[in-house]
Protein backbone atom coordinates (compact mmCIF):
# COMPACT_ATOMS: atom_id res chain seq x y z
CA UNK A 1 0.00 0.00 0.00
CA UNK A 2 1.28 3.46 -0.87
CA UNK A 3 1.91 5.95 1.90
CA UNK A 4 2.12 9.72 1.94
CA UNK A 5 5.08 11.70 3.31
CA UNK A 6 3.75 11.45 6.86
CA UNK A 7 3.49 7.66 6.59
CA UNK A 8 -0.32 7.54 6.41
CA UNK A 9 -1.84 5.08 3.95
CA UNK A 10 -3.16 6.62 0.76
CA UNK A 11 -6.66 5.43 0.01
CA UNK A 12 -8.33 5.89 -3.32
CA UNK A 13 -11.94 5.51 -4.24
CA UNK A 14 -12.78 2.71 -6.58
CA UNK A 15 -14.14 3.57 -9.99
CA UNK A 16 -17.56 2.31 -8.84
CA UNK A 17 -17.60 4.74 -5.93
CA UNK A 18 -16.63 7.64 -8.15
CA UNK A 19 -19.45 6.80 -10.58
CA UNK A 20 -21.81 6.46 -7.61
CA UNK A 21 -21.02 9.97 -6.35
CA UNK A 22 -21.22 11.46 -9.84
CA UNK A 23 -24.66 9.86 -10.31
CA UNK A 24 -25.74 11.29 -6.95
CA UNK A 25 -24.48 14.73 -8.01
CA UNK A 26 -26.51 14.55 -11.23
CA UNK A 27 -29.66 13.59 -9.30
CA UNK A 28 -29.03 16.43 -6.85
CA UNK A 29 -28.59 18.87 -9.75
CA UNK A 30 -31.98 17.85 -11.15
CA UNK A 31 -33.55 18.42 -7.72
CA UNK A 32 -31.75 21.74 -7.38
CA UNK A 33 -33.17 22.88 -10.72
CA UNK A 34 -36.72 22.00 -9.71
CA UNK A 35 -36.43 23.50 -6.22
CA UNK A 36 -34.91 26.69 -7.63
CA UNK A 37 -37.79 26.99 -10.11
CA UNK A 38 -40.36 26.65 -7.31
CA UNK A 39 -38.47 29.13 -5.12
CA UNK A 40 -38.35 31.74 -7.88
CA UNK A 41 -42.05 31.20 -8.58
CA UNK A 42 -42.84 31.62 -4.87
CA UNK A 43 -40.73 34.74 -4.42
CA UNK A 44 -42.01 36.39 -7.62
CA UNK A 45 -45.65 35.75 -6.69
CA UNK A 46 -46.33 33.86 -9.91
CA UNK A 47 -48.19 30.58 -10.13
CA UNK A 48 -46.33 27.39 -10.96
CA UNK A 49 -47.16 25.60 -14.18
CA UNK A 50 -49.13 22.68 -12.76
CA UNK A 51 -51.33 21.89 -15.71
CA UNK A 52 -54.96 21.60 -14.69
CA UNK A 53 -54.12 20.26 -11.23
CA UNK A 54 -55.96 22.09 -8.46
CA UNK A 55 -54.13 19.91 -5.93
CA UNK A 56 -50.82 21.41 -6.97
CA UNK A 57 -52.07 24.93 -6.27
CA UNK A 58 -53.56 23.80 -2.96
CA UNK A 59 -50.23 22.35 -1.78
CA UNK A 60 -47.97 25.14 -3.05
CA UNK A 61 -50.30 27.80 -1.65
CA UNK A 62 -50.73 26.20 1.76
CA UNK A 63 -49.19 27.38 5.01
CA UNK A 64 -47.01 24.24 4.90
CA UNK A 65 -45.24 25.59 1.80
CA UNK A 66 -43.29 28.10 3.87
CA UNK A 67 -41.38 28.24 7.12
CA UNK A 68 -41.41 31.67 8.69
CA UNK A 69 -42.20 33.30 5.36
CA UNK A 70 -39.38 31.45 3.57
CA UNK A 71 -40.42 28.86 0.97
CA UNK A 72 -39.82 25.20 1.77
CA UNK A 73 -38.60 24.88 -1.82
CA UNK A 74 -35.80 27.31 -0.93
CA UNK A 75 -34.72 25.03 1.89
CA UNK A 76 -34.92 22.16 -0.58
CA UNK A 77 -32.70 24.06 -3.01
CA UNK A 78 -30.12 24.56 -0.24
CA UNK A 79 -30.31 20.87 0.65
CA UNK A 80 -29.92 19.75 -2.98
CA UNK A 81 -27.01 22.14 -3.44
CA UNK A 82 -25.37 20.70 -0.32
CA UNK A 83 -25.85 17.14 -1.54
CA UNK A 84 -24.43 18.10 -4.94
CA UNK A 85 -21.39 19.73 -3.32
CA UNK A 86 -20.75 16.85 -0.91
CA UNK A 87 -21.11 14.29 -3.70
CA UNK A 88 -18.56 16.11 -5.86
CA UNK A 89 -16.08 16.39 -2.98
CA UNK A 90 -16.64 12.73 -2.09
CA UNK A 91 -15.92 11.76 -5.70
CA UNK A 92 -12.55 13.48 -5.24
CA UNK A 93 -11.68 11.44 -2.10
CA UNK A 94 -12.75 13.83 0.65
CA UNK A 95 -13.77 11.47 3.45
CA UNK A 96 -15.58 14.06 5.53
CA UNK A 97 -17.74 14.96 2.52
CA UNK A 98 -18.98 11.35 2.39
CA UNK A 99 -20.32 11.66 5.94
CA UNK A 100 -21.94 15.03 5.27
CA UNK A 101 -23.43 13.61 2.07
CA UNK A 102 -25.01 10.68 3.92
CA UNK A 103 -26.33 12.78 6.80
CA UNK A 104 -27.78 15.44 4.51
CA UNK A 105 -29.58 12.83 2.39
CA UNK A 106 -30.97 11.11 5.50
CA UNK A 107 -32.26 14.45 6.85
CA UNK A 108 -33.82 15.17 3.46
CA UNK A 109 -35.46 11.74 3.58
CA UNK A 110 -36.98 12.43 6.99
CA UNK A 111 -38.29 15.84 5.88
CA UNK A 112 -39.69 14.29 2.69
CA UNK A 113 -41.59 11.69 4.72
CA UNK A 114 -43.08 14.50 6.81
CA UNK A 115 -44.09 16.50 3.73
CA UNK A 116 -45.68 13.44 2.12
CA UNK A 117 -47.63 12.89 5.35
CA UNK A 118 -48.80 16.51 5.24
CA UNK A 119 -49.96 16.18 1.64
CA UNK A 120 -51.77 12.90 2.25
CA UNK A 121 -53.37 13.46 5.66
CA UNK A 122 -53.51 17.19 6.29
CA UNK A 123 -54.05 18.74 2.86
CA UNK A 124 -55.57 15.73 1.08
CA UNK A 125 -53.83 16.92 -2.08
CA UNK A 126 -50.62 16.08 -3.93
CA UNK A 127 -48.31 18.37 -5.85
CA UNK A 128 -46.55 16.96 -8.92
CA UNK A 129 -43.39 18.90 -8.17
CA UNK A 130 -43.37 17.68 -4.58
CA UNK A 131 -43.84 14.08 -5.66
CA UNK A 132 -41.02 14.42 -8.20
CA UNK A 133 -38.75 15.84 -5.52
CA UNK A 134 -39.75 13.02 -3.17
CA UNK A 135 -38.82 10.50 -5.87
CA UNK A 136 -35.40 12.14 -6.23
CA UNK A 137 -34.85 12.05 -2.47
CA UNK A 138 -35.92 8.38 -2.34
CA UNK A 139 -33.42 7.69 -5.15
CA UNK A 140 -30.64 9.49 -3.26
CA UNK A 141 -31.54 7.58 -0.10
CA UNK A 142 -31.37 4.32 -2.04
CA UNK A 143 -27.91 5.30 -3.25
CA UNK A 144 -26.78 6.02 0.30
CA UNK A 145 -28.05 2.63 1.47
CA UNK A 146 -26.54 0.78 -1.50
CA UNK A 147 -23.31 2.78 -1.57
CA UNK A 148 -20.22 0.69 -2.32
CA UNK A 149 -17.91 0.20 0.61
CA UNK A 150 -14.84 2.37 0.73
CA UNK A 151 -11.98 -0.06 0.71
CA UNK A 152 -8.54 1.07 -0.23
CA UNK A 153 -7.20 -0.17 -3.53
CA UNK A 154 -3.92 -1.99 -3.50
CA UNK A 155 -1.36 -0.93 -6.06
Amino acid sequence: MKKDRAGRPITSRSRTETIFYIAAAVIAMIGLTEATYLTVIFLSGETAVCGQSADCFKVLGSSYARVGGFPVSGLGALAYFSVFTFAIFAAFDYDRARKFFSWTVLIMFAVTLWLLFVQAFRLHAFCRYCLFSAALVFLLTGLVVARPSSTPRST
